[in-house]
Order: C-alpha cells, then structure tokens, then sequence
C-alpha cells in the first residue's frame, strides 16, 4: 500500500531536513539513494529513503511512501548503460526507478541495506549529530571501527618484541623512580621542617641524605625516561614504516577493479599521513599511555599503603570521569572516521587538478577547481568544528572533577589531621602523589582522542590490507622457460559487476600472428586486451597461452612476457634512459641505446639537453605526444616480449608524428604474436587478420580484402570512416582495391 505526501522543499542542500521533518518518532533513515533518470528517460533527480518501518522516494515535488512488509524485495538491473531498480511484492511491482552506472556501487549498498532489514539484521541507525546532520559511523565495508583494531598492529610489532621488552622495563624503572620525591616530603616535613619550626635542631646529615635521595631520584628519572623515549620512538618509526611499506606492496599486487572504485588522494591519504598518526600515537601517546596506567596503578598502591580512607576519598572522581569517557568515545570515534572520509576528499581535489592543471587553465576553470577545493575545505572544518564543540566541552570536565576531588582531599586530610589521626607529612606527601595521580587521570582521559583517532587511520589501513585480488596467485604456478605466444580464447565471458561485457568468444592467435581488433567503442576491444595481460580474470571460460590458463602461472611470471603499448603512454618523473629501461631496470646503455634506435626515438632524445639523461617531467611534461609514444615503444622494445599489445597507439598523434611510430611498431612487432588496437582503420591493413567485435562478440574474422569483399560489419566500419575523412579533406583512408587484388604487404 503506497501514499503520497506533498513536498515542500526538493531534496538539495535541505533535503535531509525536510526529510526529517516528516519521519515518526523514533524512526531512523538506515540509507538513501540518489537516482538520476526519470520514467521518460530524461536526467531528474530524484532520492530514495529508507527507514526501519517504510521505503520513501521524491520525485517531482511529492514523497511516496511504501510500507515495509513479508515478502517486499528490491530488484536492480542494468542494460545499455542505464540501470533500473524495481519495489516488488508478492502480487506486483509497486515502484521502478532508472540510474545511471554511475551510481551502481550506491545502488547495491542501498539494496543491501534493504536485504537485511527484511531479513531482520537492519544495519544501525546513524546517530545524530549536533548540527542535526546524520553522522556515518561506517567505515568502508560498513562496519564501525573499534578501538580492539589497534591490537592488529602486533604483527608489526612482533620483529621488535625485545626492544619493546625493554622499553617496557625502562618505562616501570622510570615511572618508579618518579615515585620516590613525594614518599621523601614525609620525613621532611615531620622530622625535619615542623620540629625546626618548633625550635628544636636537626641534624643536617639527615637532611643532605633526604635531598641527595631527592637529587639522585631526579637524575634516575630522567635518564631512565630518556632511554625508553629514545628507544620505543625508534620502535614506532620501523613499525609505521613496515606498515607503510606493507600497505604500499600490497596495493600495487591488487587487481585494477579495486583502484577504479578509489580516488587517489584518498589513497595517498591512507599510506602517507594516517601512518603518520600512527608513528606518533605508538612513539608518544601510546608511551604516554603506559606510563600513565602504570603511574595510576602504583601511585594507588602506595596510597592505600599511607592511610587508606584518605586513599578512598581520592578516588571518588573516578566513576564519573570513567563514565564520561565511554560517553564520549562513541562521539569520537565516528567523528574521527568522518574527518578521515573528508579529508580524502579534499586530498582528492588536489591530486585530481595539479596532474590536470593544463585541461584546467586550457578551459580557464581556475575558478571552478578553486570551489571545488573551498567546498571540501569547507566541509573538512565543519567535520572539525563539530567534534571539537564535543571535546572542548569533556576535557574542561575532567580537569573540573579532578579539582573538585583535590578539594575533598584537603578538606579530608585537614579534619583528620585536626583529630591527629594522621601528620602533617602525611598529608603532604598524599597532596603531593595525588597531584600526579589526577595529572595521569586527566592525561588517560586525553588518551581516548587520540586513541579513536590512531584507530580510524588503523582501520583505514587495513582496509586495505584486508582487500583481496580479484587476480589471485597460483597455489602452485607453472614456471615459463619459453613462450611461443599461441593464444587460445575459449568460451571467454567477462562482467563488470551484473553488467555483460564480454560473452562468448572463441579465437586462437597464432605465435607470431598480428591481430588487428576492431569495432565501435564500447565493444569489447579494450577489455579483451585486459583479459589478456590478465589485469582481470574472466568470468567465464579460459584464456590460454601455449596451451596452459594463464591463471596458472605467476602474475609477475607472465606479465614479463607481454609489452603494452597504450594509446596515452605514462613515463615517469625521471631520466630518459630510466624511462626506457623501466621494465628492465638492470639493461646496459647500449641495450638501452638499440632500443630507441628501433623506435625512432635516438634522434630527438639526443636532441635534448643532456641527451638520454635529460629529465622528463610528471608525466612526460616537456615532451610531445608522439616523443612519448616513441619512449613508450622503446621501453616495450627493451623487454622483447613475446606477446605484444597496441592499444590504440596512434590514435592521438598527426599523420605526419604516425608514420614515424608505425616505422618504430615494424620494428616492434617483429616475430611477435601481436594483438593492436587501432582508431584507424587503415592502420591495421598490414595485419594478418582482423577480429571484428560487436558487443562483446566475434562477428567476422578474416584478412582485411576477404572482409571487405564480404560488405559486412566490417566493410561498413570501413565505409562509414572512409566517408567522414572525405568529408574532413583527409586522406588517411584509401578505398579498397577489388577483392581479387593482390593481398597488402605484410599479410
């Protein structure tokens, strides 16, 4: 049963508002959606909403609502780029919403949302914050970060268990040591300072005594503690190195599907400053942590050991400051994990412009990026400002309890030194040891900040660390001695989450046969190619090389074996000859030399300034497009793999620039089993056959004459770009010659 509830205001910035206003008491939005296409296919927004009782939705100025019931599922779908999402139940379906693949991911958290809460496991419901904003306790995978995750850095910590061990033991010695001054002010002040205030003498043996064990404890103190810092801070950098290190290895070993749902500064973000934190929580906050538990427990002990009613009374503030502290935590914590998302964000922005700052002024949109980076900024300090309103009020209530507690023990103390049932020693020395004991108490009630703060950026890491390759290893790889480069594709299907790419097709490459892909865009070119160098696996059927599933062999094994020449090659910030040797870091510079010889690349790099060791800028800056290329050629040249692949590779230079690089891939395809993809279609006539996909299909195969003799889906490709460069007053495309023509050259 649904019904419709006028809108006020459209879901935008005070869409979550006017949602709110409408919900019954003590019901939570669990999720909600944005959609962006309506019934007559055209882009709309519109929101969906879920809650614990019914499943709401907007849509041109009204709120539907339908009510949770046995039976109710949510369906999506996707074809031709648009996905759909229906509301169904038993009998019918009751709503149908479309999105673009742009909102895939959000539409399956949403459905997944949805699944658990009729199967009664609804996730919890986001608190609300101060602002009245919804607060995302999630981390990634949906689950709260606790603060037990901080006990996963042991791993990294194991290589340094004695140095901790000892740390450990300078950090008893000095806390103990630190103990010593105020257990000294008792027979100070009874044996030494009120009788010589009484008149009587005392002897200054005794005296010197008292302030050499005052000195000498000092002394200890400090050289102990300065031994443990030294020591544990060294431990800390090496473990927030090997997690940073590790975390890096591990990321690059993962499959591409996992950086194609990940933004880089958030990355960044993750390896560079949440490592950071945790170096400085294990160096000092940690240290601090120990020593103040250790403190606590010792100072406690002593105390009840001098009078232990007075003891007592010390420790009245206690529950209260406990109970503030796992209040508050709470709070912290999902702060700390949305600061953390934010700050992503804003680190997003700037990886996104700096690589892109020529597109950006090329389109004067210095202003746009400049708000885009205010807005995330903004956001950032929103996030802040809110957790900081809830610490700033906490941490001035500890220290007030601690104060009121050291009133108590003064107006105690006084009353029982009144009825001489202590001295006043005593009762200095218990001043004296309770100032460091609420000191500590204030100091672990801190803790908790940094603490909630280490392991949000814990759990960030390992949510990386967690994440499994879509590309596993072998159990146990087949070594490669030799590839001849036969490639049998056998059944091959391929799905990009529901969505069908690829589904099967069937091909065997001959070692040393040049395959040319063709087809319009979209059609399955590039991802078969990728299937190939095995950056995904397939979902369906095999891929074969020399007759063994290339997912029996080591990834790195294989992969050693193919070049990759792509339509936008990325050279990296260093030397030319660096670049070059990139996948042979080892290779000689004559080895170096010969392999730009054979990709028309010699000339103008010794026309550089400093010839091969000039250096090339962030992706190739002060390069041209086709020197990058020819760079790009040279490096696959260097490895002189067995299986080559052209992905577009001159696609993006003038005719003049592309027949230079053809001149280098003639070279380069040379005996090699080499599958090219190629914008022109011309530029594949020297292939030895040409596979026509239509998507994700096989539709024609054959040489390009045969193909064109047929005037099939080929032979229209061909005729419809032939007729756009007539139009342009190109030449680039020749017609074709009667099919009893002599074959092309090369073929």
């Amino acid at each position: 049963m649904q019904s419709t509830i006028p809108a006020a205001a459209a879901p935008g910035p005070d869409g979550r508002h006017a949602l709110q206003s409408r919900l019954n008491k003590n019901e939570n939005v669990l999720a909600t959606l944005e959609v962006d296409i309506d019934a007559a296919m055209q882009f709309q927004p519109g929101s969906l909403a879920l809650t614990e009782r019914r499943l709401l939705a907007w849509d041109k100025g009204r709120w539907t609502e339908w009510p949770l019931a046995a039976g109710m599922v949510l369906r999506h779908a996707d074809h031709g780029g648009i996905g759909t999402l229906e509301l169904l139940d038993s009998r019918e379906r009751l709503a149908l919403w479309r999105f673009t693949l742009a909102q895939h991911a959000a539409v399956l958290s949403f459905v997944a949302r949805f699944e658990r809460l009729q199967a009664g496991t609804p996730a919890p419901a986001p608190a609300a914050n101060d602002e009245g904003e919804d607060e995302d306790e999630a981390d990634d995978d949906g689950r709260p970060t606790s603060t037990w995750v901080l006990l996963r850095l042991g791993r990294f910590a194991r290589p340094y268990r004695r140095q901790l061990a000892i740390g450990f033991g300078l950090t008893l010695a000095s806390t103990a040591a630190t103990l010593v001054p105020p257990y000294l002010t008792i027979p100070l002040m009874d044996q030494v300072l009120i009788p010589f205030q009484n008149g009587q003498r005392i002897d200054p043996g005794f005296v010197m005594l008292l302030l050499a064990g005052l000195l000498a404890s000092a002394l200890l103190a400090w050289s102990l503690g300065w031994a443990r810092t030294w020591l544990l801070a060294l431990v800390s950098e090496r473990i927030a190195a090997d997690l940073r290190t590790t975390a890096f290895e591990h990321l690059l070993n993962l499959s591409l599907d996992y950086f194609g749902s990940k933004r880089t500064g958030d990355l960044v973000a993750r390896i560079g400053s949440e490592t950071d934190r945790i170096s400085v929580f294990l160096s000092l906050h940690a240290l601090d942590f120990a020593t103040d538990v250790l403190m606590f427990a010792m100072t406690a002990a002593i105390l009840f050991s001098i009078d232990p009613s007075l003891a007592l009374v010390t420790l009245l503030p206690l529950p209260f400051i406990a109970w503030m502290i796992h209040a508050v935590r709470d709070r912290l914590r999902t702060g700390f994990e949305k600061i953390d998302r934010v700050w992503g964000d804003v680190t997003s922005v700037l990886a996104d412009t700096i690589p892109g700052i020529r597109v950006v002024k090329a389109f004067a949109q210095e202003r746009r990026e400049a708000q885009r980076f205010r807005e995330a900024n903004q956001a950032n300090l929103n996030v802040n400002d809110r957790l900081n309103k809830t610490w700033s009020l906490f941490s001035p209530t500890v220290s007030l309890l601690t104060d009121l507690g050291l009133l108590v023990v003064w107006a105690f103390g006084i009353w029982l030194v009144s009825r001489q049932e202590i001295t006043v020693g005593v009762l200095t020395a218990f001043i004296a040891y309770i100032g460091r004991f609420y000191t500590r108490l204030d100091s672990m009630s801190r803790i908790v900040s940094v603490t909630q703060k280490a392991a949000a950026g814990a759990k960030r890491i390992f949510d990386i660390l967690d994440h499994v390759s879509n590309v596993p290893e072998p159990a146990q790889p087949v070594k490669i001695t030799q590839l001849q480069g036969a490639i049998d594709l056998q059944g091959l299907g391929f799905r990009y989450g529901n969505r069908s790419v690829i589904r099967g097709l069937d091909l065997s490459i001959r070692p040393g046969e040049m395959i040319g892909l063709v087809g319009h865009s979209g059609s399955g070119k590039s991802t078969l190619v990728n299937l190939i160098c095995r950056f995904y696996d397939v979902s369906e059927g095999a891929i074969k090389v020399d007759g063994t599933d290339i997912r029996r062999f080591a990834v790195a094994d294989f992969r050693r074996h193919i070049g990759l020449v792509l339509q936008e090659p990325f050279l990296f910030f260093g030397t030319v000859a660096e670049n070059i040797a990139y996948g042979r870091p080892d290779a000689t510079r004559a080895e170096i030399v010969a392999a730009a010889r054979a990709a028309h690349a010699h000339e103008f790099i010794l026309r550089l300034p400093l010839g091969y060791d000039s250096m090339v800028g962030e992706r190739g800056q002060g390069l041209s497009g086709g020197e990058r290329q020819r760079i790009s050629i040279a490096r696959a040249l260097l490895i002189d793999p067995r299986i080559l692949i052209l992905d577009e590779a001159t696609s993006s230079v003038d005719t003049e620039t592309e027949k230079e690089i053809q001149k280098a891939l003639d070279n380069l395809v040379q005996g090699r089993t080499t599958i090219a993809i190629a914008h022109r279609l011309s530029t594949l006539r020297r292939a030895d056959r040409l596979v026509v996909m239509d998507r994700g299909r096989v539709v024609e195969v054959g040489p390009h004459d045969d193909l064109m003799a047929r005037q099939g889906f080929y032979w229209r490709l061909y005729e419809a770009q032939a007729r756009r460069v007539e139009e342009d007053g190109g030449e680039d495309v020749q017609r074709p010659a009667p099919a009893h023509a002599a074959h092309p050259a090369g073929q």
